[in-house]
């Protein structure tokens, strides 16, 4: 068996691979998916794609090992987030090291995990297991968690019960046992243009929106003193932020559109569309004020993303398999972004996160992972092997 001694560098040999596929969440991730799917089959290892429904993206599944119940799914999305207009110091889609760091776009977030995944394989597909390991690679979690759904329901109703997932999202490889869940939203408020200074001619989307985002701002406030000094979340309240705007063609025109976007982040045990009942209300009583004077106007809502809240669970399977792993004996933790966690256990799944790399470093210019995490993450997977390998 594989030493984390060996696993290090095999992982961070496979790590430059996968940065060099750009898969931001506005591509497709069909090129990296086809070079883990020949990379599994050298090892012969079969894997089944979930696609998007127009096959521009795929989700990937693969088991290695006996087909039943106990196994460990390995998790982690495919996709990144955009580099535009951000200073990075070197290339972004070239793994850069750098006084002990890896640079490159999703080296923490979260190729680093998926490079660990796969540098495990081999060592995995050669032994007799006692219990399977599954991959899970996801696309389109960085714009709402989008794809990983139809991947949970697959391996729910084809794969025999796995006994834990762990979400390989950046958390210093320490087990993360909750994390918030988040709601996103689109509003198109719709008016009619015309010369501002004939206001009765017309309806300005933009003072409709106003109203609405007003409304969000009113309880974005309110949720603030919602503190609850027991929670482990920072913030413990619910966070309501408008994140886009987007109205209007001139100064002197009444907008015929704004359209904006707004997110809202729950901790586990609040329902997001209870806490918005009121601003939805609002928003149907506006819609039929706009289509009143202007039929072809009014208010639409569109529901982007409900990635649900990820609780901690007493007695977590899946916590207690990371923690040994990782060697992990701290206090329980949380973390205040959303992932596919909730989903995993919203389908049944015993689930933790616990990953290579800082959040801190996710999503920013010289995203990096530091050397020393790979070779955590490394140690984390040779405890896997002699965890599920008979012996």
């Amino acid at each position: 068996m594989s030493s984390a001694e060996v696993l290090a560098p095999r992982a961070i040999d496979l790590l430059a691979r996968l940065v060099a596929f750009d898969t931001t969440s506005r591509l497709s991730n069909l090129a990296l998916i086809e070079w883990v799917e020949a990379y599994l089959a050298g090892l012969g290892v079969s894997s089944r794609r979930v696609p998007n429904a127009d096959g521009t993206k795929t989700n990937l599944m693969a088991t290695i090992g006996p087909h039943i119940e106990g196994g460990v799914i390995l998790s982690g999305h495919t996709d990144v987030v955009p580099v535009d207009g951000q200073p990075w110091s070197s290339d972004p889609f070239v793994l850069t090291k750098r006084d002990g760091r890896l640079y490159g776009r999703g080296t923490c977030d979260m190729k680093g995990f998926l490079a660990l995944a796969l540098a495990v394989a081999p060592d995995l597909a050669a032994r007799r297991l006692k219990r399977p390991v599954h991959l899970a690679f996801s696309y389109d979690e960085e714009v709402g968690c989008l794809g990983a759904p139809d991947m949970i329901a697959a391996f729910a109703a084809e794969v025999p019960k796995a006994a834990a997932v762990v979400v390989g999202e950046p958390t210093l490889m320490q087990a993360v046992s909750g994390h918030k869940g988040i709601s996103t939203f689109k509003v198109t408020v719709t008016g009619r243009e015309a010369h501002s200074s004939m206001t009765h001619l017309g309806v300005s989307a933009n003072m409709v929106a106003i109203k609405l985002m007003s409304r969000l701002s009113d309880l974005s406030e309110a949720l603030a003193t919602e503190v609850d000094p027991g929670s482990l979340f920072t913030p413990s309240w619910p966070t309501l932020t408008i994140g886009q705007i987007n109205g209007g063609t001139a100064v002197n025109i009444l907008a015929r559109q704004c359209v904006f976007f707004f997110d809202l982040r729950c901790p586990p045990g609040r329902d997001p569309r209870a806490i918005l009942a009121d601003f939805f209300a609002l928003a149907e009583t506006l819609d039929a004020e706009v289509k009143a004077r202007v039929p072809e106007g009014g208010v639409k809502i569109e529901v982007r993303s409900l990635t649900p809240a990820f609780a901690p669970e007493a007695e977590g399977a899946a916590e207690a398999l990371a923690r040994r792993l990782a060697g992990d004996n701290g206090p329980p933790r949380v973390a205040a972004y959303a992932a596919e966690a909730g989903q995993f256990q919203g389908a049944g799944f015993s689930t933790v996160i616990c990953g290579p790399g800082s959040i801190d470093q996710a999503h920013q210019p010289d995203e990096y992972v530091e050397i020393s995490q790979m070779q955590r993450g490394a140690a984390f997977m040779a405890r896997l092997i002699a965890e599920v390998v008979e012996t």
